[in-house]
């Protein structure tokens, strides 16, 4: 949706409004998006709290303490200063001439979503990685439009997955020092970067020397998954035995302002040719397979759990430890869908139980850390029923009757 139409709508229908990129500002200040969002919630007055109840509220949880003040200091400023409906929409991308014909070749409800998927493609990584998705789209072009835009919607986001190397080059592009220096110059409170220089005549500092310091804190796996597979699969294997329940982490601090520390991460960004032979895309690409069989083998079985299938990809997200729990989430609902709508394949009787148990366990994953447990308890038991052949129980799991 066009970000302007939803800001003026926000607008109209709120009494006040405080929009920005929360994403975006926790990224460039190594916190956490909640921590921004509840900042700004503290400023806006809209709730009876004052700001050192929530203060007080970060310190005695004792989770992430710093990193979360911090977040919460920034959303906090940036709604005292005023900001409203700060929102940039980003570039729009348009794929090059070179996929013409194909995109010419496609359904019109589908050339502006995969336009501006190869184009987003071709950034991360090339022409050749643009029309694998091409490829793997294609079997989904002549058949049902909404699950068509679906898959490649999901397939173009999941295909762009950020690893090490894509935040190296995204944080050492020319844009986004320009950025810098032009919210420096406002000063600006969403800018993390220390700004210092001679004093102007009204006593503020001038920003002509800009220092940025970024947090990076990758993980065992992020570290080992730029890496070819052949090299680190059995490493990769050790570790995952040696911390099942998250791998250690590498704290840094690199000042990409001096050449020692542009330079550090620059080269990673430049490591984009490893990618398709790494650890990382060995693993990701595997389960986008999975993912796209399990699609393509409902679509002609049933629309409606295809479109659930192919929805489920959206919850394969996140970074670390939240990617990995995400994705072990998303293998057991599919698994699961499988197995149930394989058996009411050979029964023929439809497929109710699949369809409302990979809508249901989707929504309860999305809801958080209980609605997961409650989404694996319900894959288990739906299971067991399925191997029990007791089709009458796991309906009524997962299909409550109308009153």
């Amino acid at each position: 949706y066009d970000a302007g139409r939803l800001t003026e709508a926000a607008r109209a229908f709120s009494r006040a409004l405080v929009a920005f990129d929360a994403l975006a500002v926790a990224r460039d200040h190594g916190t956490e998006v909640n921590a921004v969002l509840l900042g700004a919630l503290a400023a806006s007055v809209a709730l009876p709290i004052g700001s050192l109840a929530y203060r007080a509220a970060i310190e005695g949880k004792g989770v992430g303490v710093a990193a979360n003040l911090k977040g919460f200091e920034v959303g906090l400023d940036l709604a005292r200063w005023g900001t409203r409906a700060v929102v940039t929409p980003p570039p729009a991308l348009r794929s090059p001439a070179r996929f013409a014909e194909a995109l010419a070749a496609l359904p019109g409800e589908l050339r502006p979503t995969v336009d501006e998927a190869l184009a987003r493609l071709l950034d991360y990584q090339d022409e050749r990685y643009a029309a694998r998705y091409l490829e793997r789209l294609q079997p989904f072009v002549a058949g049902d439009r909404a699950l068509a835009t679906l898959v490649a919607r999901h397939l173009a986001v999941w295909m762009t997955y950020e690893d090490a190397i894509r935040v190296a080059d995204l944080k050492t592009r020319a844009a986004r020092f320009e950025r810098i220096r032009r919210e420096a110059g406002r000063p600006s409170p969403s800018v993390i970067e220390a700004v210092r220089g001679e004093p102007r005549s009204g006593g503020e500092p001038s920003p002509s020397v800009i220092e940025v310091t970024d947090y990076l804190k990758p993980d065992l796996d992020e570290l080992y998954g730029i890496l070819p597979y052949r090299v680190v699969a059995p490493l990769a294997r050790w570790a995952e035995r040696r911390w099942p329940h998250g791998r250690p982490t590498l704290g840094q601090h690199v000042r990409t302002t001096t050449i020692v520390g542009f330079l550090r991460v620059w080269l990673l960004g430049r490591c984009r040719r490893w990618r398709p032979v790494s650890y990382r895309a060995h693993l990701e690409h595997a389960r986008m397979e999975r993912w796209l069989a399990a699609a393509r083998r409902c679509a002609a079985w049933n629309r409606d759990l295809a479109r659930e299938v192919a929805s489920a990809a959206q919850l394969v997200k996140g970074y670390g430890d939240v990617r990995r729990r995400m994705t072990a989430l998303f293998d057991d609902l599919l698994a699961t869908a499988m197995i149930a709508a394989r058996d009411e394949a050979s029964r023929g009787d439809g497929f109710e139980i699949s369809t409302a148990f990979a809508a249901i366990s989707r929504r309860l994953i999305l809801e958080g850390p209980d609605g997961e447990a409650e989404a694996r308890a319900l894959a288990v038991t739906l299971r067991a029923h399925l191997e029990a052949h007791d089709h009458a129980s796991a309906r009524g799991l997962v299909i409550k009757p109308v009153a």
